[in-house]
């Protein structure tokens, strides 16, 4: 997959493709009926999306709510089959382009796209002026196909990303990944820590999730993928999602204890996949509490991961 981190400078090579267009967040299984219906046989497959999100740009102050950062979401589009990852650079002058002048100068003078699939319910241009149906009468005019996707739904309830913050957020992982098409993952590198569960003999790979929606705090069963680096491949883990409360005042985090690893993986690039709940945070009393309570977690998550293995 290309990904254009600056795609309003594309060569000519990459132009001309049958893209999706949205934010994406998530990659649910609403976001890949549209992405399905932009694959054709005489055009590449491709993604546009906005980075930062635009919720963000507007909005910089609010809580995280993000499901997945960009690098997650790419890895997520480059397992479906994308080609081209246009991710366009979420800024004012962007912010300030007319519905029309979006057309005019992205979709078609940067990137000559072919046809475009957008959701329903998409809105684009200053004051989201621009509509899925005015998105059509444009192409029309300007020589590209507009395929408007009708929307998903998990039973009754639409898919959405906030249906799926909903589900994570009452610890409920197995319930986002109906609507995902896939486990939630959390995606970065490894980062030093405190390094105390060495000492508890229960050494933990730390990955920050700056950013990002919070799931239910709370150690969870969970599938560890490290993407780079000698140790490559698939594990099984135990994960701490919180703010470590018995060690005072800290910024959540993710702590993983791979279960039957040993090896150097910091600064490696490592994507963790929730898979179950297991329990709330817990504040002990004692550092013994709290190795006995790990030790009951492993074993808990051992017993969750065992139907799930080896496919993530």
């Amino acid at each position: 997959m290309h990904r254009h981190k600056n795609p309003l400078t594309l060569p000519d090579i990459h132009r001309g493709a049958s893209v999706a267009m949205g934010n994406f967040d998530g990659v649910h299984l609403g976001h890949r009926s549209v992405i399905d219906l932009a694959r054709r046989k005489d055009a590449p497959l491709g993604i546009i999306t906005f980075e930062p999100h635009p919720r963000t740009f507007f909005a910089p102050d609010a809580p995280p709510f993000r499901l997945m950062n960009a690098e997650t979401r790419a890895h997520r589009l480059e397992k479906i089959g994308v080609d081209q990852l246009y991710e366009i650079p979420f800024t004012q002058a962007l912010a300030t382009l007319s519905a029309e002048a979006f057309v005019d100068q992205v979709l078609v003078g940067h990137l000559g796209i072919s046809h475009v699939v957008i959701g329903a319910d998409f809105c684009f241009g200053k004051g989201r002026a621009g509509t899925a149906e005015t998105l059509a009468e444009m192409g029309r005019a300007k020589g590209f196909d507009v395929t408007i996707a009708p929307l998903i739904t998990n039973g009754d309830t639409p898919v959405s990303s906030t249906a799926i913050r909903k589900a994570l957020t009452e610890g409920r992982p197995e319930d986002a990944k109906e609507m995902l098409g896939h486990w939630h993952r959390m995606d970065g590198p490894i980062v030093h820590g405190e390094k105390r569960g060495r000492t508890l003999g229960y050494p933990t790979a730390n990955l920050a999730i700056d950013g990002l929606h919070l799931p239910r705090f709370g150690v969870y069963a969970v599938l560890f993928d490290v993407l780079t680096g000698p140790h490559t491949g698939q594990y099984q883990g135990a994960a701490s999602l919180g703010v470590r409360p018995m060690f005072g005042t800290n910024t959540p985090n993710l702590e993983t204890f791979v279960l039957d690893f040993k090896g150097d993986i910091y600064d490696a690039e490592v994507s963790v996949a929730l898979i179950a709940f297991q329990r709330p945070e817990l504040k002990f009393d004692s550092l013994e509490a709290l190795t006995q309570q790990m030790a009951e977690d492993v074993a808990a998550c051992r017993k969750s991961l065992a139907p799930h293995l080896p496919a993530a």
